[in-house]
């Protein structure tokens, strides 16, 4: 089974769509919060993505993106691969 990933925060409309959206879909993922003003967690994850939005997703440490690419890779069929 592959490792799926979502790093999220606080009151993000897009943060809180991809865990409905992979929820719906029975993708087990682990959710890490990040902190708005935790400046050393934001830069190690720029490092891992070069993204500074919400959400972010990762698949076997592969980024897979954001909401938009996670919705995009739903209307392909194609969330089962995340399974």
């Amino acid at each position: 089974m592959k490792k799926v990933i979502l790093y999220t925060m606080d009151y993000c409309p897009y943060c809180e769509r991809a865990k409905q959206l992979l929820t719906k879909r029975a993708v087990a993922y682990q959710e890490i919060r990040v902190a708005e003003d935790n400046d050393a967690e934001w830069d190690a994850l720029y490092e891992k993505s070069q993204m500074r939005t919400m959400p972010q997703i990762f698949c076997d440490d592969k980024v897979i993106g954001g909401y938009s690419d996670l919705a995009n890779l739903d209307a392909q069929d194609q969330l089962a691969s995340l399974k």
